[in-house]
């Protein structure tokens, strides 16, 4: 049976830049501005480049395609890519809209999947791991997940 371990708290800031409508919908790019990841094995700041590219489809959802890097409190770096799914409800609109009330998780569809990957031996345990992640949308605004590893029950 497959169980979910909660693994840590990750949270984006975001500054948004508008791309506009495309053929394949409304086009946004949320650029990491910075953030934090906080757990047991894994914490850290979000640093350097990153950003999260959403195509925002007529159907009410957002389509996810998300790289950024961790830098661990110990000075590993990790590599982050992730894929998912958002309900762009109005709560989420009005928060992404500069609004200042988060929601909250289970308020929306939100659920992606991050792949980590690093090249330092004490992190090695991350790159044959599969995550799980449920998020919400903060004031800022600010993405936040809670990251869950997926282990043999």
């Amino acid at each position: 049976m497959v169980k979910l371990i909660y693994e840590a708290e990750m949270r984006a800031n975001l500054r948004a830049d508008e791309i506009g409508r495309g053929p394949f919908g409304q086009r946004l790019i949320f650029n990491v501005i910075d953030g934090s990841v906080v757990g047991e094995r894994l914490s850290g700041a979000i640093i350097g480049a990153g950003a999260d590219w959403v195509l925002l489809g007529d159907d009410g959802f957002g389509r996810l395609d998300v790289r950024l890097t961790i830098q661990t409190i110990d000075g590993a770096h990790i590599y982050v890519q992730y894929n998912g799914l958002i309900q762009v409800t109005p709560a989420v609109g009005a928060v992404l809209g500069g609004g200042d009330t988060s929601t909250e998780y289970g308020d929306q569809y939100f659920f992606t999947n991050p792949r980590l990957e690093a090249g330092d031996e004490r992190y090695g345990w991350v790159n044959q791991t599969v995550f799980l992640a449920e998020g919400k949308v903060a004031p800022g605004p600010a993405v936040v997940y809670r990251v869950y590893r997926v282990v043999n029950g």
